[in-house]
């Protein structure tokens, strides 16, 4: 029976890690589809080499920060539980390969391909697993100071601080110091508009992104004895609630529209296994919303050129989605309760804190040091032509 129980949480946790790997595929539509066509294959080559990169900085030097584990034994133990230690390895590294994907996005089109894989490798090596073992590997006693002094510790489920609050926010810091891409702001105040080269693109990155999901955050049960339906339905309904708000307040644009989903399910992250499912589509609503004002702003009024919106979507809508599993999970809000306001607040401003400070570190040193954008008549050509020599369509080469 034993060996019956690790094997089937080795297969859990695997189609877990697998559903999360899928996803990387839909943060590369989203950006391809958003992005012009001549920085198309930029976006599909930086998510497929951030993924590597992140693999063998979290293999080497991140799981070790996080856990305290290493792979640097015999086969033989490392196969103890029918390998459960390195599946879960393989889960954890799909979240801790997100954060490059999610900066991918904030600095497209603009931004040098060799300094971004070593940031990768630095962040996802270093800054990650700082707070992920913060908050779920009880390091620095940070959790046993909440529970003593609050009664309970940090929440997150399924990672709308550890992973995208964290991701959006070192993603600001780097998109501050690219600065805007050529000829989108005007120094008279005027702003070009810099449309989406492909909305099936953008699309069919959303919904690879919405379906691998309910893998992103069902499986983070880990074992299959803590498999929970709530957390399913929380995800559909916080999915639901992002989609629909986005569509209003979007004005029926579809760019807004495939981002509302994404907001909502970035918001339940944390508390999808302890918030009542009407509470759900009420913090994937607020979401949707947060995202199309505050991508608004970004853009409009703060001019800062944050190409996906990376900030809005994953920084701001993950930090809510924090603070909102200490609302909304309690038992008067008609949640599972064993939660309380003040460790969510207090973790997600620290990792807020963490992810500025390291995304400032790492990318202000490779600005100093090697420089993170492309010249301008790189930039005007398009990272796909400067960088990878070829185009994502043969229109613009010559006749063979």
């Amino acid at each position: 029976m034993e060996a019956y129980q690790s094997g089937s949480n080795v297969l859990f946790i695997l189609l877990g890690a697998i559903m999360v790997l899928a996803m990387h595929a839909g943060f590369a539509f989203l950006e391809v589809g958003t992005v012009r066509k001549k920085n198309q294959v930029n976006a599909l080559v930086k998510i497929l080499s951030d993924f590597g990169v992140s693999t063998i900085a979290y293999f080497f030097v991140g799981y070790s920060i996080a856990y305290g584990v290493n792979f640097f034994s015999g086969v033989e133990t490392l196969m103890d539980k029918n390998g459960f230690e390195l599946t879960k390895f393989f889960f954890l590294l799909t979240f801790a390969a997100a954060i490059p994907a999610i900066i991918s996005g904030g600095i497209a089109e603009r931004a040098k391909f060799h300094p971004q894989l070593i940031a990768t490798f630095m962040l996802v090596g270093f800054v990650y697993p700082f707070f992920e073992g913060i908050a779920w590997n009880q390091a620095f006693g940070v959790q046993a100071w909440l529970k003593a002094t609050f009664g309970e510790e940090f929440h997150d489920f399924a990672g709308s601080v550890v992973v995208h609050a964290m991701g959006g926010w070192i993603a600001l810091p780097a998109v501050l110091l690219l600065g805007a891409r050529y000829g989108r702001y005007s120094k008279d105040g005027r702003i070009s508009a810099h449309p989406p080269s492909s909305i099936p693109f953008l699309a069919l990155g959303a919904w690879i992104l919405t379906v691998g999901w309910f893998g992103f955050n069902v499986m983070s049960a880990q074992t299959l004895d803590k498999i929970s339906g709530l957390v399913a339905l929380n995800s559909l309904m916080a999915m639901v609630g992002g989609t629909l708000v986005a569509l209003l307040a979007g004005k029926n644009d579809p760019g807004f529209l495939h981002n509302g989903p994404l907001a909502g399910l970035v918001a339940v992250c944390a508390g999808s296994d302890l918030m009542h499912p009407i509470g759900a589509l009420v913090v994937g609503g607020v979401a949707g919303g947060l995202f199309v004002v505050m991508f608004t702003l970004t853009q409009n009024r703060w001019k800062i050129d944050d190409v996906l919106g990376v900030w809005p979507l994953h920084g701001l809508c993950g930090a809510w989605g924090g603070i909102a599993a200490g609302i909304f999970g309690t038992k008067a809000f008609g949640g599972a309760g064993g939660i309380a306001f003040m460790p969510q607040l207090i973790m997600t401003v620290l990792a807020i804190v963490v992810a500025l400070v390291g995304g400032a570190i790492v990318y202000g040193s490779l600005k100093a040091m090697l420089g993170l954008r492309l010249d301008q008549e790189e930039e005007y050509q398009g990272a796909d032509l400067s960088i990878h020599k070829i185009t994502a369509t043969p229109e613009r080469e010559p006749n063979w």
